[in-house]
């Protein structure tokens, strides 16, 4: 029960590390070493068998059939003609090869004869100092899990999310190990569940500060709104969370619920743990995309009321300039009989009723609150 009591513990890193220190998870393939294989060992008794020169996934396969244990492979990127001999090594039903290969898959799960094969959308939060209408918010990636009775392999597809800490951390917990693939495909579940929710954490904050800008009082007391190609650019980056995140659910669900004979009693109740945080992530997904829905007809409603604003002052000042010109324009005619033409006093009494009118419609459309 010590390994049950210590498995959140040994496979989930801090999510602190996962948005800060992102640096340990982008390993991809050794620049010296072009193979799709990123990692191939043999695990047995809850530990890392040895080896004097690297495993193939050949050579690593014979050593589980004959001295038992299990082959976990890490494999980055594969072409099909790299992945075709590990799939005939380890009778991989064809249409999971294709997906693996080609990539752009939505997260699920599918049981086929001798294995389990699943797909997971990583998430990463891509660091800005300024959100703006081209910002990239979040980087997507995948992990293809296959998962047999004595061998486990991930392909991997997207520069960040490498697995590689994760392994580390698997091979100091020999208990957790003992239990097999369904450990590793628990730990991989867990560890991708946990980068969403830093991601959601500080997507939040991206949302906090849009919003905050959208209903803060510009100059004058007025309300300055921002961009909406920001606040539009923000909810595009949410919607792809969202595709990562959503179609999750149900496989963490089968897994947790229906018994699977590759899957260790113990560890499949603890898949109900991650279905519980997927869902959680899910609607905190769905609020933010609620929530910017809500900011875009705010911003936009600020951008009609300003410019409803700016033509009531316009309106106003046409109205009162209305006034003069249209005393001009009588008094502009060139006719020879018109009150007050030879008065000394018409001139000033013409002005000064213009001037008394236009101030007089000056105060009035002010008071009413349009200048």
């Amino acid at each position: 029960m010590s390994m049950i009591r210590d498995l959140r513990a040994a496979v989930r890193p801090s999510r602190v590390s996962l948005r800060k220190d992102s640096g340990a998870y982008d390993a991809t393939r050794d620049p010296g070493n072009p193979s799709a294989v990123v990692d191939c060992a043999v695990y047995r008794d809850g530990a890392r068998v040895e080896t004097d020169t690297p495993l193939t996934p050949q050579t690593a396969m014979r050593q589980v059939r004959r001295d038992g244990g299990f082959v976990w492979i890490g494999l980055h990127e594969p072409t099909e003609d790299e992945f075709a001999g590990i799939a005939r090594e380890f009778g991989l039903h064809p249409l999971a090869v294709e997906d693996a290969v080609q990539a752009h898959q939505r997260p699920k799960l599918e049981r086929y004869d001798d294995s389990l094969f699943t797909v997971f959308k990583t998430i990463h939060y891509v660091d800005h100092d300024e959100l703006t209408a081209s910002s990239e918010v979040v980087e997507t990636g995948e992990v293809m899990c296959f998962t047999g009775r004595d061998f486990f392999i991930t392909v991997r597809h997207g520069g960040k999310g490498s697995l590689r800490a994760l392994r580390h951390r698997l091979q100091e917990d020999p208990e957790l190990l003992l239990k097999g693939p369904s450990a590793v495909l628990h730990a991989i579940a867990d560890h991708v569940v946990d980068g969403y929710i830093a991601v959601a954490d500080a997507v939040q904050d991206d949302i906090d500060e849009v919003e905050t800008e959208v209903f803060s009082p510009g100059r004058k007391g007025s309300p300055r709104g921002t961009d909406a190609g920001r606040i539009y650019q923000l909810k595009r980056e949410v919607l792809e969370f969202k595709r990562a995140v959503a179609p999750l659910l149900r496989p963490m669900l089968l897994l947790s619920e229906r018994p699977m004979r590759l899957i260790d009693p113990e560890i499949q109740k603890y898949f109900r743990d991650v279905a519980d945080h997927v869902a959680r992530v899910q609607e905190q997904v769905v609020g933010f995309d609620e929530l910017l829905n809500s900011i875009l007809q705010a911003n936009l409603a600020q951008a009609s009321v300003a410019q409803n604003e700016d033509m009531r002052k316009i309106t106003s000042w046409a109205a009162i300039i209305a006034v003069p010109t249209m005393v001009c324009g009588v008094y502009g005619m060139n006719f020879d009989y018109m009150p007050e033409t030879h008065w000394k006093f018409g001139y000033p009494l013409v002005l000064s009723v213009t001037v008394v009118l236009c101030l007089g419609i000056h105060r009035t459309l002010k008071r009413n609150g349009w200048l």
